[in-house]
């Protein structure tokens, strides 16, 4: 594979945190699109995962969810120095300077918003494969 990256919306997450000037946003089933140089079919996959923000400050409240309520991404943007990634994040991401996250979540209005100084997304165990994705 060539490239990987999360489609932020439909993502789940399990956990937001902020301590110590560190935002984690944890990725229950974060969604991977893998795509190959030359091809033009892509693969969706599923992996959880962690977005860490470093020496951040929250832009906004976290939200708090409700007991038994799941948090499902809607989408958002990951501001890394001059690039921004919409509705995604690269895999792999590791980097210093002017980093910022501010992500939608499903049926309401609360965001997930913070800026730092590093941001870096650590993927935990083995992608599990969900289908080929052909273009019609």
């Amino acid at each position: 594979m060539d490239s990987s990256s999360i489609r932020l919306p439909g993502s789940q997450l399990a956990e937001i945190s902020f301590v110590d000037g560190t935002l984690r946003v944890a990725f229950a089933r974060a969604y991977i699109i893998k795509t190959m140089t030359g091809s033009t079919e892509k693969t969706l996959w599923w992996q959880a995962g962690e977005l860490v923000l470093e020496h951040a400050e929250l832009l906004a409240p976290l939200p708090e969810p409700q007991p038994g309520e799941g948090l499902v991404c809607d989408g958002g943007d990951i501001d890394e120095n001059v690039y921004t990634y919409r509705d995604m994040i690269p895999i792999p991401l590791e980097s210093r300077g002017l980093c910022r996250c501010d992500l939608k979540l499903h049926g309401t209005d609360a965001r997930i918003t913070a800026q730092g100084e590093t941001v870096r997304l650590l993927m935990q165990a083995t992608p599990k494969y969900i289908e080929h994705i052909r273009e019609s």
